[in-house]
């Protein structure tokens, strides 16, 4: 009995002493999503080939400060599309629209030319409003990656069907000719009339001027095609921002989601027009101060600001100030360069770190609370 005993001590003291890496722990599932604040409203703020180097260039030239460096969450995403190292605007955006990797030039569809669900439609499936606002037409890539389905970016004028099968609360952009003077004779500026919506352009009346019926959706075509450079004339972002928050806001009592893009960042970037760079991102950047004045007020408000990639390979060289940029270029067409994505409001502790630009989408998603999911 005795050495039975002695037997099972020494078992006992060996099991208790077994080395660590022997030992089996609990570690946390990596797949589970933390606790993160629901969004009521989400906000996503596109610089069109905006890198460090635009943003750096705006902000020297701008006495040295951004509305930018305001945000508490800075991370960087990959901009790479499924097909191509360099990605263009069309792939860019469907990664943050719908969350996949899809070919260059292809708009809301993964790389088979399968369509895939936007942020857009998906917060419209909830019953929260929805809004678009660009610098560039309403139906070139960047916007037409949260609302259409085509296989091609250049495909304008479907793209522009596209806004009446899925009803977007509030529209701000260039493109006019594409609803009104169409290829195949349909006028889809009055078949958004007769769906309801107030309908408005730059040649009846400035944005400025209109009474706001926020029972009724919105559209407003800045421009017949492209709009003005904002050093030329053009001066509707930031109104338009402060606007398209308000009535959206107003629209619906369960939030929303508005896509805002400083399309013409990437312009400038492609005509090595260092000085058509600094006063779009200057421009783009005062609109991001209207918009974190409402999210700071609101309080329930996630604010999103990235680019889809960057353009031009734009450096500020050896000689420059402040009031001087010495720039250079390494291309007129975009490069692969990690893009900063800044975050502000309810989930914005989601957005560090480094990882896919599809992971914007998934992000989003659970900041709203439509998924639970955490992406990394």
């Amino acid at each position: 009995m005795k050495l039975v005993l002695f037997f099972l001590c020494l078992c006992l003291f060996v099991s208790c002493n077994e080395p660590a890496s022997h030992v089996t722990t609990q570690t946390p599932n990596p797949e589970l999503a933390p606790t993160v604040k629901r969004a009521k409203n989400i906000i996503l703020m596109i610089g069109d080939g905006m890198g460090l180097t635009q943003i750096s260039a705006g902000l020297y030239r701008n006495g040295n400060q951004l509305n930018l460096e305001s945000f508490p969450v800075v991370g960087l995403h990959k901009p790479y599309s499924y097909n191509n190292l360099i990605t263009d605007s069309a792939a860019g955006a469907t990664a943050f629209s719908a969350g996949v990797k899809t070919n260059n030039g292809a708009i809301g569809v993964d790389k088979k030319g399968k369509s895939v669900k936007s942020i857009l439609e998906e917060a419209k499936e909830n019953g929260i409003s929805t809004g678009l606002i660009s610098t560039s037409t309403i139906v070139h890539a960047t916007p037409a990656s949260f609302i259409a389905h085509v296989s091609s970016r250049n495909n304008m004028e479907d793209i522009a069907t596209y806004f009446l099968k899925t009803e977007v609360d509030f529209i701000v952009g260039g493109g006019k000719k594409y609803f009104d003077r169409r290829k195949d004779g349909r006028n889809l500026y009055r078949e958004l009339e007769k769906r309801g919506y107030f309908v408005s352009d730059y040649f009846k009346e400035d944005l400025s001027q209109i009474v706001v019926d926020f029972d009724r959706k919105f559209a407003y075509f800045t421009a017949n095609s492209d709009p003005k450079m904002a050093s030329k004339g053009r001066d509707y972002l930031v109104p338009a921002s402060k606007l398209g928050t308000v009535f959206l806001n107003n629209h619906s009592e369960k939030g929303f989601f508005l896509m805002i893009e400083g399309a013409q960042i990437d312009w400038g970037g492609h005509a090595k027009n260092s000085e058509y760079i600094i006063s779009e991102m200057i421009d783009f950047d005062r609109a991001i101060g209207e918009i974190l004045e409402f999210a700071k007020e609101d309080g329930e408000t996630l604010v999103i600001v990235t680019a889809d990639h960057e353009t031009g390979g734009y450096s500020i060289n050896q000689g420059s100030s402040m009031d001087t940029i010495v720039a250079g270029f390494t291309t007129d067409y975009h490069t692969a360069s990690l893009i900063p994505v800044f975050a502000y409001g309810p989930g914005s502790e989601l957005f560090s770190g480094i990882y896919e630009n599809t992971a914007i989408h998934k992000k989003m998603r659970q900041a709203f609370g439509f998924s639970p999911e955490l992406s990394r």
